[in-house]
């Protein structure tokens, strides 16, 4: 491979395919991609640039290579790592991929008084920040773009890249429930929310299921996640309504009943603490 490569490029000679999604900015010095596809395990050869990588979906753990074998810390959705520049890596997904990188120019680190952090390998760390402002970017890229979005895109990706440059690093692998166990129980009821969202979902059945206290657990999904099971469902059942308003027919009430909102009043004013918006004024400016 040539020098010249970039991280993107490397990343995707390595995994046979490009990313769903690309975008940069050269003058500002970042290149943002999201990864899906199924894959077992693979090396990556060292990277010429840092790169934050946010684990959105997809297996719900995912090692890394350590010096005698695979880690026992493991990766779930809602983790974070920084890779460093010239550091070669190993990955064990066995099922689905679906990551979002964040490559930031070398140069830019010589201003970083904390670049130490860019030095080694971060692994599966809970970054709620950083996470928030990947899922933000993501969820502003698959809506209809317009000229006022895409400046809204490129500003949050600078926030992101300023996060990172900052250092999350006051976030460290033991504030991270990443025994496998607990990764997979969490990972699980996740997956189950996602799944139906307009299902019940109360605190005490999700507790149960991850075999913990209510009040236990609501502390392990938070850090975990950044917000607590019920803000993560109500985000689920948010998202969802978000799809059906651009891509269904259904009004506004039957989606509300859908979702399993006890009135189409108060999924309005959910919807508008959540997006800024009423749902009819969504789906208008999403149909433009």
């Amino acid at each position: 491979m040539g020098e010249t490569w970039s991280n993107e490029a490397i990343i995707s000679d390595v995994l046979g395919r490009g990313a769903d999604i690309e975008l940069g900015a050269a003058d500002n010095g970042w290149r943002l991609s999201r990864w899906r596809q199924f894959v077992g395990s693979y090396e990556l050869p060292a990277l010429p640039d840092p790169t934050f990588v946010v684990h959105i979906a997809g297996k719900p753990r995912v090692h890394t290579w350590e010096r005698d074998g695979w880690s026992e810390t493991s990766s779930i959705p809602g983790c974070a790592t920084i890779v460093p520049a010239g550091r070669p890596t190993g990955w064990l997904v066995d099922g689905e991929l679906d990551v979002v990188t964040l490559s930031i120019s070398s140069r830019d680190l010589d201003a970083v008084p904390m670049r130490d952090q860019f030095q080694r390998l971060r692994f599966a760390f809970a970054d709620p920040l950083g996470v928030a402002l990947t899922r933000q970017v993501l969820s502003e890229l698959y809506a209809p773009q317009t000229p006022e979005r895409k400046v809204y895109v490129s500003t949050l990706v600078d926030a992101l890249k300023a996060h990172m440059l900052h250092g999350p690093v006051a976030a460290t692998g033991a504030s991270f429930p990443t025994s496998d166990f607990s990764a997979y129980r969490i990972h699980h009821i996740m997956n189950a929310v996602l799944e139906q969202p307009e299902a019940e979902h109360s605190l005490e059945a999700m507790s149960a299921e991850a075999g913990l206290t209510p009040s236990h657990f609501c502390r392990i999904f938070k850090r975990a996640v950044g917000i607590s099971p019920h803000q993560y469902v109500m985000k689920a059942r948010l998202d969802r309504a978000q799809e059906l308003l651009t891509a269904s027919g259904m009004s506004v009430a039957q989606i509300a009943e859908a979702l399993g909102f006890t009135s189409q009043s108060h999924f309005t004013r959910a919807f508008r603490a959540y997006s800024g918006q009423t749902p009819t004024a969504w789906r208008s400016a999403t149909m433009q």
